[in-house]
């Protein structure tokens, strides 16, 4: 019997219209209602996780920064946090400058960038979250706890800059790209992955008890200790060679499905 269910947000549970169906949310009720719980786990900032959360509108736990931050939505408590050692964080801002490059950080779950352009502004403006841009940001979070960097470039750079860093920096923390134009960086031990067996041992569920959904590269090491890995229709090719069943796009329902079944029939 499947006792977890842990849902990726963007492309994943929410339709392009950044909606999750009343389908979806009638499948995720009755399996919260019969003892099955329910996670998101998102490489989003727990304050662009939480609006999503709260339209689900159960008390679940909030997977955020790829695993970075878990907080329990009902308390507010943190469960588990891991930020990026000052010295990763200072060498992650001066490659960023040198290859001029984008860059932003989250700290106190608040989102920072060096200047104010269309990549911030859209980014915020897709997580419905407010952004600052900081003067002193090549020395201020050095002295505060950095939970997640990003950068932010086309696709093409974004691979470049992904083959250059994972022989170096990505050897001292953890770097994944989200999307093809989000390149992420955390603490080296967090992941999705390393996030549900934290989950696993604070429910007590095995994970072979676990059915974990996803749509992109960061969603890998999460599908890979699931006993059940899904991948979305719409997912990478990457992730799709993880997943041991491929269901609907997040336009279809892909998340509805997969409840219909695999959970929902357990009842």
């Amino acid at each position: 019997m499947y006792k977890l269910v842990a849902i990726d947000i963007d492309d994943t549970l929410i339709n392009d219209d950044r909606q999750v169906t009343e389908g979806t949310l009638q499948a995720i009720k009755t399996a919260h209602e019969n003892g099955v719980m329910v996670a998101l786990a998102t490489g989003r900032m727990f304050a662009g996780a939480y609006p999503i959360a709260k339209q689900v509108g159960l008390d679940i736990p909030v997977i955020s920064y790829q695993g970075a931050l878990i907080k329990d939505l009902k308390s507010n408590h943190i469960l588990y946090e891991k930020s990026i050692p000052a010295n990763i964080v200072q060498k992650i801002i001066q490659y960023s400058k040198k290859k001029g490059v984008h860059l932003q950080i989250s700290s106190g779950d608040k989102l920072y960038a060096r200047e104010d352009n269309d990549k911030v502004r859209t980014y915020a403006a897709n997580q419905n979250i407010p952004y600052y841009i900081e003067p002193d940001f090549d020395t201020r979070f050095l002295e505060e706890p950095v939970t997640k960097m990003l950068i932010n470039e086309n696709p093409e750079v974004v691979d470049q800059l992904l083959h250059e860093l994972k022989p170096t920096i990505g050897q001292e923390c953890f770097v994944t790209k989200s999307k093809p134009f989000f390149l992420e960086f955390t603490h080296q031990e967090v992941n999705k992955g390393e996030a549900i067996k934290f989950l696993c041992n604070h429910i007590g569920c095995q994970l072979e008890e676990v059915i974990a959904i996803g749509d992109s590269w960061n969603d890998i090491q999460m599908l890979e200790v699931a006993g059940l890995p899904v991948s979305m229709g719409n997912a990478t090719d990457d992730l799709k060679q993880v997943a041991k069943y491929i269901t609907s796009s997040n336009n279809e329902e892909g998340v509805k499905e997969v409840f219909e079944k695999f959970v929902l029939n357990q009842f």
